[in-house]
């Protein structure tokens, strides 16, 4: 696989914050996840450190190198993190399950499958447009579906807030899954929470990304959702993947998997056993360990640019 990956996260004028992001990828595979911990609840931000890492540790240990089925692979593992995210509850004795949303991609053999719950978004980008989008698990995407609200209402609309799924909730989720989608050399597969769309127009996303590299439109895009938002910016983060395929290209500065051993494995998401995550709480992850978190990860990027032969 040959591809250019970058991700970015702002606390904007949130006090804490409480996305989460990562991917992992080997030889023949690669998973992406973006987590978004709903701000009205407990503790959101372990909501979405447990999605991630539970996802993560799930591809970890199955992607040798390939998954052998990425939807169901996608399904069990976000129904897994709801799993956790119940049983973090219940061992810290809250009085509310924290809760999330989630998108993920994965992406083998030149094709992409994904799934989502809640608002966090994918974009799949193409030539400059977005030719394919998920649909918020939302009060307004419900209305506007009914033919109760207008399109153009969702970002503005007073109900867009409301989700009606999401992993932590009381009931268990739906995972909503993609078909088998074929990449093709130059498409741009953006995750995003809704701190970025809700304020970010599809077509200035479309435009970032024609033309430019991800490490280039993405931190376009969240400077632009950071002014957009003002001193009252939501929590921001986008993840953003460009596809250059499956062959050997002098002139790539992306990351070839090609002389990847068929065990070795990279990631940025750092997994931990649930006796760990039992332990943490909110206040253990201050503003400081999120940014260091966030230079650890750049770090990891550029270290694996460095190191896998293009």
């Amino acid at each position: 696989m040959r591809f250019s990956i970058y991700q970015e996260s702002k606390k904007g004028g949130r006090k804490n914050n409480q996305d989460r992001m990562g991917y992992c990828f080997t030889r023949d595979s690669l998973l992406m996840i973006l987590a978004d911990g709903m701000g009205g609840h407990v503790q959101g931000e372990m909501a979405a450190q447990i999605a991630i890492q539970t996802i993560g540790a799930n591809f970890q240990k199955q992607a040798t190198p390939m998954l052998r089925n990425p939807q169901r692979f996608l399904e069990s593992s976000f129904l897994e993190a709801h799993r956790e995210i119940h049983h973090y509850r219940m061992v810290n004795k809250l009085p509310e399950s924290p809760r999330t949303t989630v998108v993920a991609c994965v992406v083998q053999k030149g094709t992409a499958f994904w799934a989502h719950a809640g608002d966090s978004r994918l974009y799949w980008l193409r030539g400059g447009e977005v030719i394919a989008q998920t649909r918020d698990h939302s009060k307004i995407q419900s209305m506007i579906m009914q033919g109760l609200a207008a399109p153009s209402e969702i970002e503005t609309h007073p109900e867009r807030n409301k989700l009606f799924n999401c992993l932590g909730s009381p009931s268990e989720p739906t995972v909503e899954l993609s078909r088998k989608m074929t990449l093709r050399p130059g498409d741009t597969v953006f995750l995003c929470t809704d701190g970025l769309w809700s304020v970010v127009s599809e077509q200035a996303i479309a435009s970032a990304f024609a033309g430019n590299t991800v490490m280039r439109a993405v931190p376009d895009l969240i400077y632009l959702a950071l002014l957009e938002g003002g001193s009252r910016s939501d929590n921001v983060t986008g993840m953003a993947m460009t596809w250059e395929g499956s062959d050997l290209s002098e002139d790539s500065t992306g990351i070839s998997t090609l002389m990847m051993p068929l065990g070795a494995m990279t990631t940025t998401i750092q997994t931990t056993r649930r006796t760990n995550l039992e332990a943490a709480s909110a206040e253990a992850l201050s503003d400081d360990d999120i940014e260091k978190a966030i230079d650890e990860i750049r770090a990891t990027i550029q270290k694996s640019n460095k190191l896998i032969p293009k």
